[in-house]
């Protein structure tokens, strides 16, 4: 494989002063897992931070992964080939199987649970600090787009974050700002092959479904850029809802006891930050995760009961409770055996 060619100064944020801003994250850890699947995005991935680390004398050190997910014939020969690429770039490698086979339901989701699984155990085997991913504008646009339609709140058309944890080591996306085009072009300047994966262009999966209607969209002004900058707009909101709902709890929630939040003042928070609160002090007791709809219910329901009401509900496991006096969030008791004792 050629060496990686110099990006060309026309290149939007890939000349060295764009370089030393994408990774900059990276500067946090003495190692970085990167994730590379053999696609574009992430083989350019491995491109950009190799070149990256060469004009550097200290850490990080990069290490790649490739998982094979067991899905299709050519996944190991492609797993080969991105192995044969980071051993010419010099960076140590290795391929990743998974610990149990795949359902065929929800099988991309199951597939992404699975990935991420094996990436956190063999950064903690390698003692890597962070995980990168090959996340790009338009895998934002398509994330924002995805949640629209089902309906996401502020949090979730906040779309892909930048950095996040993952346990016990963090989550980063260098790429996210970059267009997919501009990925691709890495590849061909620097002369190394990528490959492509069919379920991308799937109809039997969503995001391949609204990969089909972006061009349409586009023409009407909704392009990758217009929705991450909605994603950025949502998430600057998000973390100011945050803040005030982390107000909020300093008020209203005890630091010891049980959970239980004075009805007058809870009532009359705004109704976004009033949610909030009651969802945190829900998942502080539930057992399965809280759908945004039955809590928006829940809420509802106690922000319409009479001042003189009293009442209570369950949701994902959390008994909350309604009197004059308050509103409190336990855990609820356990279902009883319909079958009895035999």
């Amino acid at each position: 494989m050629p060496a990686a060619e110099a990006a060309p100064d026309d290149a939007p944020g890939l000349s060295k002063a764009g370089l030393d801003t994408l990774f900059a994250p990276f500067l946090r850890h003495a190692r970085i897992l990167l994730a590379v699947s053999g696609g574009p995005d992430s083989t350019a991935l491995m491109l950009l931070a190799q070149r990256w680390r060469e004009g550097r004398d200290a850490d990080p050190e990069l290490a790649v992964a490739i998982v094979d997910h067991g899905l299709r014939p050519e996944a190991r020969a492609e797993a080969e080939a991105v192995s044969e690429a980071a051993a010419r770039l010099g960076l140590p490698h290795a391929v990743l199987g998974l610990s149990s086979p795949l359902p065929r339901a929800r099988l991309q989701e199951a597939a992404r649970h699975a990935r991420y699984e094996a990436l956190l155990a063999h950064a903690r085997a390698i003692g890597a600090g962070a995980i990168a991913t090959a996340h790009t504008l338009d895998d934002q646009a398509e994330t924002v787009l995805f949640r629209l339609i089902r309906g996401s709140g502020v949090g979730g058309l906040a779309g892909i974050p930048a950095e996040r944890a993952l346990e016990d080591v963090e989550l980063l996306r260098p790429l996210l700002g970059l267009p997919k085009t501009a990925l691709i072009e890495q590849c061909h300047r620097a002369g190394i092959s990528f490959a492509e994966d069919p379920s991308n262009r799937d109809p039997r999966f969503a995001r391949a479904r609204l990969r089909a209607l972006l061009p349409a969209l586009v023409e009407e002004g909704l392009d990758a850029a217009a929705l991450a900058r909605l994603a950025a707009r949502m998430a600057r909101a998000e973390a100011a809802l945050e803040a005030a709902t982390d107000a909020a709890g300093a008020w209203l929630w005890p630091a010891e006891g049980p959970i239980r939040f004075a009805r007058a003042g809870f009532v009359e928070l705004p109704a976004e930050i009033g949610l909030r609160l009651l969802g945190r002090a829900v998942e502080a007791v539930a057992d399965s995760p809280v759908e945004l709809g039955k809590l928006e219910a829940l809420h509802g329901w106690i922000a319409a009961l009479h001042p003189e009401g009293h009442g209570a509900r369950t949701l994902a496991g959390a008994l909350v409770r309604v009197n004059k006096a308050g509103v409190t969030v336990s855990a609820a008791p356990a279902r009883r055996s319909s079958g009895g004792a035999r």
